[in-house]
């Protein structure tokens, strides 16, 4: 299949925006709360779709949740506990790139975890969901695919990019050597995780142009009927002529430069 055009990408996007835009305004008047996990491969496009899926939201209706490496208090708690705390409240929608799936990627096939920890959130985590589902969150999984090929195409990528090198580290550069150990924790943590009330959905991310579009369709499609009223704002007229910008006098300004 050929490389998604971007002039035919950008089309298609701005259509799926306004769709959720509209989403988003369903959600906020309803109070409803929305949780979405992206999870997949380093490099596969987590970042890129979110970006898309938020660029036209407003910002007051979501939150971006991508944390660091847990603390030394937070590895005294309950795994769960952290992530909890970032949970959405009514109108609200929070996307996390990269969530407690960490549990089941990185830290078993990096080893920051014990056997005993892995084995622990595999059997908590359907559980955990079940609760959030049963609260009357709703919850959608996206695992993001990528072929080995791509995956080191983009990573040769942002290694000669100064605007993108930041997004690799370490742990990324030592993962690349487990390209397969990655794949059998994803199926193993698939095949323990995936149920009726949270599924797991696999989306292609070999074209991230194509993927995101799919994947935002699919999100659309997923939510429940969210037809909202988008009520016309009539501006009056105003009174006498357009004024110019007073600026106070204590206040240093911009250099303009451009």
């Amino acid at each position: 299949m050929s490389k998604l055009k971007r002039k035919d990408y950008e089309a298609a996007l701005e259509s799926l925006q306004h769709e959720l835009i509209e989403a988003q305004r369903w959600l906020m008047q309803q109070g409803k709360r929305l949780v979405i996990v992206f999870e997949g491969r380093d490099a596969a496009g987590k970042g890129g779709v979110i970006k898309a899926i938020t660029e036209q939201l407003n910002t007051r209706g979501y939150r971006v949740v991508a944390l660091s490496k847990p603390s030394e208090r937070e590895k005294s708690q309950w795994y769960f506990q952290r992530y909890v705390a970032h949970l959405p409240s009514a109108g609200e929608c929070v996307l996390f790139d990269r969530s407690w799936y960490n549990r089941a990627g990185v830290e078993h096939v990096m080893g920051f975890c014990t056997d005993t920890e892995y084995q622990r959130f595999l059997d908590q985590c359907p559980g955990f969901e079940k609760l959030l589902v049963d609260d009357d969150i709703l919850l959608i999984k996206y695992w993001l695919t990528v072929d080995q090929k791509f995956q080191e195409e983009r990573f040769a990528e942002r290694a000669n990019d100064k605007a993108k090198r930041w997004k690799i580290s370490e742990i990324d550069v030592a993962a690349r050597a487990k390209y397969a150990q990655y794949g059998k924790a994803r199926d193993a943590m698939i095949a323990r995780t995936h149920s009726p009330q949270a599924p797991w959905f696999l989306v292609d991310f070999n074209d991230q142009r194509r993927g995101r579009l799919n994947l935002i369709r699919h999100l659309l499609d997923w939510l429940p009927d969210r037809k909202v009223p988008d009520q016309y704002i009539k501006l009056p007229p105003l009174s006498g002529n357009p004024r110019k910008e007073t600026l106070p006098r204590k206040a240093l300004r911009v250099k303009d430069v451009y």
